[in-house]
């Protein structure tokens, strides 16, 4: 599969908007499919979000994966730490996430590749719109490692990438 073939056994997955939208608060179908496929292929996984404790353990409990809660991301801190919890090495693991000026950059501080999907639901806040402006830019500098771009969550479902 496509994690085997690109030398991923860890991915660290970002939630809030890459896995799920804000408002799910455990992993949907389609998403446990996505780990069970992910399983069958030898790839451990462990979360790393922004969001608070309560939400982060929650959904990761639920999903029975390690997770990291207010990682500090775009800083490697959190996503170092849900690396040594799954015994991960930045050669062999791979950041999810819909944000790069957080789960990107993240991918970028700590050596790994990142998989960037479309944000399941784009916010339209004037922030939002900034941050994504910001994220073009850098998509075309290619600061980042990215692995594999604009995955419309095909990733998720079992499309072909």
């Amino acid at each position: 599969g496509f994690f085997k073939k690109n030398g991923i056994r860890y991915l660290i997955c970002d939630i809030d908007n890459t896995l799920v939208p804000y408002s799910e608060a455990t992993a949907t179908p389609a998403v446990r499919g996505f780990f069970d496929r992910l399983r069958a292929e030898g790839v451990t996984i462990a979360f790393a979000s922004n969001n608070d404790k309560e939400r982060v353990v929650a959904f990761a409990d639920d999903a029975g994966h390690p997770a990291e809660f207010k990682a500090s991301k775009p800083f490697g801190r959190g996503v170092k730490k849900a690396m040594r919890r799954i015994g991960a090495q930045r050669e062999n693991c791979a950041m999810l996430g819909d944000q790069v000026l957080t789960d990107g950059l993240a991918a970028r501080y700590t050596g790994m590749r990142m998989i960037l999907v479309r944000p399941i639901e784009d916010k339209d806040s004037l922030l939002f719109r900034v941050k994504r402006s910001i994220e073009r830019r850098i998509l075309r500098k290619e600061r980042v490692k990215i692995l594999v771009r604009e995955v419309h969550h095909g990733i998720l479902t079992g499309d072909p990438v």
